[in-house]
């Protein structure tokens, strides 16, 4: 296996104005290694100490994206060097996000999670859950914080009319808020199993990670 092929391979079939994001949980920092050398600057992670413990050995110019749930008392570990966080599905959350980021003087950019499956291990707010906090005066006095999109996971299942059913709802959210709020140009949807749909649908930001790095060991 290939992993520069591999990107080359996913990287010819997605458009330019679309951010791949490698999935790099649970691989090796030489797997990592392998999609820098092979261009690729953005990278994935989905718990923290993990994340902290690569941006360490790795070269300081790679963009990281904190994709999985996030636990406050985490926040505080990753706010000097994360700067994108996908899964933000609380105000509280935004507003300890906000606080660990002033102390290193940095803005981080910020996704917000819409439920879009429905599945109940899937996390995320409602449409009118996120709107409130868009317009809400805490956010507003978040000086280190940007939303600047939306982010969601579809059911896992192998109909695609209800990928698309899903991908097209949360679009048409991203749409809506966008008209408010000019700085969204993020809309993250899409994984290895489904992210040409996700493009056909809005994404600009897909979160690729088996069909890069291979399949994942979880036991270890």
């Amino acid at each position: 296996m290939s992993i520069a092929k591999n990107l080359n391979d996913i990287k010819s079939q997605i458009p330019e104005h679309v951010t791949l994001v490698a999935v790099s949980k649970t691989k090796p920092v030489s797997d990592l290694m392998a999609a820098y050398d092979a261009g690729q600057r953005n990278f994935g992670e989905n718990k923290i100490q993990e994340m902290a413990e690569k941006y360490e050995q790795l070269p300081k110019d790679i963009v990281w994206h904190m994709i999985g749930h996030v636990q406050r008392n985490k926040v505080k570990y990753m706010a000097k060097f994360v700067s994108y966080i996908h899964a933000v599905d609380s105000l509280r959350l935004l507003e300890e996000i906000n606080k660990q980021a002033m102390k290193h003087d940095k803005q981080i950019h910020c996704l917000l999670q819409i439920k879009i499956a429905k599945e109940d291990s899937k996390f995320g707010l409602t449409k009118n859950d996120a709107l409130k906090i868009l317009e809400s005066k805490a956010y507003a006095e978040c000086n280190n914080v940007s939303i600047v999109g939306l982010m969601g996971m579809a059911t896992f299942t192998d109909d695609q009319s209800i990928i698309e059913k899903e991908f097209k709802y949360l679009k048409s959210c991203y749409d809506e808020f966008k008209l408010e709020h000019p700085n969204f140009n993020t809309l993250s949807m899409g994984m290895s199993g489904d992210f040409k749909l996700a493009i056909d649908c809005g994404s600009t930001m897909i979160r690729v990670g088996s069909s890069i790095f291979g399949s994942r060991n979880y036991s270890i």
